[in-house]
């Protein structure tokens, strides 16, 4: 009877987990969500669920025939990372990638609500601006980063929170490159 009851809450707390999982538009097998981290990881092959302290999804390689499969990168919504960011009229939720070697793989900007439209952060080439970007570059407005007219509130936040959640993201699970 015991056995019972304990196999009883297994499949109850699985049952709340995976309804908690769909109910937050999180698991992998969401197709917008994982059409958005293909985007960021084009070779992966397999994506993790949400985990973590930070939260973050990882990028997996294709495995070689009986191999573990390399971890090509982390992604992560910048919401979801203290302190949070606000723009002008809100917060900027931003999916980012990053690679292993601590370099952006992309941002991809899903929702905000900007009163000034195509001269905010919703245009390509905010986001595009980001790829290749080192979590140790400065992410300064007007220096590597390029600013937009009428809506430098909304850039400089946004450039913050990629700046700032991609380095705590960093310090939490990246290994620091060797000194030299």
């Amino acid at each position: 009877m015991l056995r019972i009851a304990a196999s009883a809450v297994v499949v109850a707390s699985a049952l709340i987990l995976l309804v908690l999982a769909a109910a937050t538009g999180q698991t992998v097998d969401d197709p917008v969500l994982l059409g958005q981290l293909k985007r960021l990881f084009p070779a992966a092959a397999t994506f993790s669920t949400k985990s973590g302290n930070p939260p973050h999804y990882k990028a997996f390689a294709p495995a070689a025939s009986g191999a573990e499969p390399e971890v090509l990168g982390l992604a992560w919504w910048t919401t979801e990372l203290e302190p949070l960011e606000r723009g002008y009229d809100g917060p900027i939720k931003m999916l980012v990638g990053m690679n292993m070697q601590g370099v952006l793989t992309g941002v991809i900007v899903t929702e905000h609500r900007e009163p000034y439209g195509d001269f905010s952060v919703e245009t390509p080439g905010f986001a595009a601006q980001f790829e290749g970007k080192d979590v140790r570059d400065r992410f300064r407005v007007g220096e590597d980063i390029d600013a937009i007219t009428r809506a430098t509130i909304t850039v400089t936040s946004a450039s913050r929170a990629v700046r700032n959640s991609a380095r705590k993201i960093a310090r939490a699970y990246l290994v620091p490159p060797a000194t030299q």
